[in-house]
């Protein structure tokens, strides 16, 4: 199995999603990320980490409130933002990565 850091230094776009069992507006996005995931196929690497149980993934990319979404794309951060998305937004985000 990849390591985090290995998965997001490639060239393919990597979707981080903090999310926490307990949080509404990530129950919210679930359908909507996996909607994602299956539109962009290989394209797009999806990374769902819960942060009660990865706090420190969690405090290493200061994520303050859930759901937040990170883009990666070779190891760098092309992307951030907290709360609800609609699939259009997180569509439009994806595809300038692409």
């Amino acid at each position: 199995m990849s390591s985090f850091k290995e998965i997001i230094k490639g060239d393919t776009p990597v979707l981080v999603d903090f999310y926490a069992d307990w949080c509404g507006p990530c129950q919210t996005m679930n359908p909507i990320i996996d909607e994602i995931k299956s539109h962009y196929g290989e394209k797009l690497r999806v990374l769902k980490i819960n942060v009660d149980k990865n706090q420190a993934a969690a405090q290493k990319y200061k994520v303050r409130g859930v759901p937040t979404f990170l883009l990666f794309k070779n190891g760098e951060i092309n992307w951030r933002s907290a709360g609800i998305h609609s699939r259009a937004d997180l569509k439009s985000v994806i595809d300038k990565a692409l």
